[in-house]
């Protein structure tokens, strides 16, 4: 193959050039004397146009997801995208030419009902819009890692085939490994404790598993968590520092790597507060009228949340500490003028829940007592305590949902639009 030019690197290549390109046929158009053809790479869309018969025959067999190359000299035409063309092209397809694609990949919109891209999703991705959706994820993942590089963070990676459950026993996938149980790991949350004694600050970008009969807009079987972990903090309140400072990167990545997905996809980018507004979870269940006793935000309550803090705070995220003891896993730090409450939080994010997170116990003989209020076996645990039994400082963080995060970003109203290869109930193809 001839030096390779991208489409959006035409502009840069002074016009009657002769430049090679390559990607697929996005949409062709036949007419009389004139032959349109608009290829698509990773970068964009060209315009190709030919008149010689040779040229004309070649496009005439090739459809639409055609793999080519086409050499030819570069044009100016303002009608054309980037007002570049392409003329006098020769061109040349490198395998046989494509089937007739299940889905319209060059309408502007997605005219295809969700489950019919789901189940063509090796070519329903190409889509402009469905790949604009991942440039958010893929920039939001480097504003993730970078913020964190920047903080002086260790990425680390933990097994996700497990010996226990990280939470219950109710919500895992078991599966057999070399004969006895075992099974896919819920969260790296252990492990990535453990690894504060190791490395002090960690951070992990993985997949989870939720065994979950849950049929929703909202949850996957599968989805990527991005963790967090670091030490020597005085309380859950550094954590929620380090969320706004991860959460700024994150955004501000999205914007300088991935502004034509945004343009494309006309996503609103928030605006991240100096300090991200918190409230306590009394306070919340008051203000959405609900039950002092309630155990849990629903995700009503949620909404409601997410428009008080735009009201009154002009904030799209609104962090609510505290939450019941009751309802938090068993490593979770009491509050500590009050051992009803937490010192952990749930992130809003415009009203959905985006992020948990909190201050950890740290030391061993509370490990023991909360295990043994659980009614769960410190003995089954023996491995994870050893890590505090040789020290460990005080200590917490956070986890983000990829999937959710970006499903919010763009306000999709369901978390598979964004979501690669989606597992869930139904879903185990493609």
């Amino acid at each position: 193959m001839h030096q390779r030019i991208l489409a959006a690197e035409l502009a840069q290549i002074p016009i009657g050039s002769e430049v090679t390109l390559a990607g697929w046929i996005h949409r062709r158009r036949q007419l009389s004397g004139v032959s349109f053809l608009v290829l698509r790479d990773r970068s964009g869309l060209a315009q190709i146009v030919a008149k010689a018969p040779h040229a004309r025959a070649a496009i005439g067999t090739l459809g639409e997801e055609s793999v080519v190359q086409v050499r030819g000299r570069l044009a100016a035409n303002d009608a054309a995208p980037g007002g570049l063309e392409v003329i006098e092209p020769r061109i040349e397809p490198p395998t046989e030419p494509s089937l007739t694609p299940p889905v319209e990949l060059w309408r502007p919109a997605q005219s295809e009902g969700l489950p019919t891209r789901l189940d063509h999703a090796a070519a329903a991705l190409r889509h402009p819009r469905s790949r604009a959706r991942w440039q958010l994820a893929a920039a939001s993942l480097h504003g993730f890692r970078s913020s964190l590089d920047s903080e002086g963070f260790t990425e680390v990676s933990t097994p996700k085939v497990v010996g226990m459950a990280t939470e219950s026993g109710a919500n895992v996938f078991q599966l057999d490994y070399f004969g006895r149980p075992a099974y896919l790991a819920q969260s790296p949350q252990l492990y990535k404790q453990m690894l504060v004694g190791v490395f002090e600050r960690v951070f992990e970008v993985g997949p989870v598993f939720r065994a979950e009969p849950h049929d929703t807009v909202r949850h996957l079987a599968q989805y990527t968590s991005l963790d967090v972990e670091f030490g020597f903090i005085e309380s859950h309140r550094d954590v929620i520092a380090m969320f706004r400072t991860v959460l700024a990167g994150m955004l501000s990545s999205v914007r300088e790597r991935a502004a034509d997905a945004v343009e494309l996809l006309g996503v609103d980018v928030p605006q991240v507060p100096e300090a991200l507004p918190v409230i306590h979870f009394r306070e919340a269940l008051r203000l959405v009228g609900a039950a002092p006793d309630e155990p849990d935000l629903e995700p009503a309550h949620e909404r409601a949340l997410g428009v008080w803090a735009k009201e009154t705070h002009g904030s799209d995220f609104l962090v609510v500490e505290g939450y019941p003891m009751a309802k938090r896993p068993f490593y979770t730090h009491p509050q500590p003028d009050d051992p009803r409450w937490s010192n952990s939080f749930d992130v809003l994010f415009r009203g959905l829940e985006l992020s948990t997170g909190g201050q950890r116990l740290h030391r061993p003989a509370d490990y023991r007592a909360a295990l043994a209020t659980s009614g769960q076996s410190a003995e089954e645990f023996s491995a994870y305590l050893e890590a505090f039994d040789h020290g460990m400082p005080p200590h917490g963080g956070f986890a983000i949902g990829l999937e959710r995060w970006v499903a919010r970003l763009t306000g999709a109203a369901n978390v598979r639009e964004v979501t690669l290869f989606p597992r869930d109930l139904h879903r185990l193809a493609p």
